[in-house]
């Protein structure tokens, strides 16, 4: 386990609050990865998906970068536009 690791097991321990927020922090940040590889192996570019979509590059950076706050149609058009499918599936 690294220091950062550590540390943050040890936050989490101490601060209910801070274990929360991290929690929900780090899968916006896990989803935002996965957005922008799913473009990357597609071949597709920043500025050729925002085409496909209407909107400008600093839209998609924006889906990318902080992903914990979009619609789930703008999500379908994002896949679509990768010629990939939505699937949402709902975990414990």
């Amino acid at each position: 386990m690294s220091d950062v690791e550590r540390y943050i097991e040890k936050r989490k321990k101490r601060s209910p609050g801070f274990a929360e927020n991290f929690e929900s922090g780090y899968d916006a940040f896990e989803f935002s990865v996965m957005l922008r590889r799913a473009r990357e192996e597609a071949g597709v570019t920043q500025e050729a998906i925002a085409k496909k979509l209407r909107t400008k590059k600093s839209a998609i950076s924006r889906i990318e970068n902080n992903a914990e706050d979009i619609r789930l149609s703008t999500l379908n058009k994002y896949a679509k536009a990768l010629g990939k499918k939505l699937k949402v599936h709902i975990t414990d």
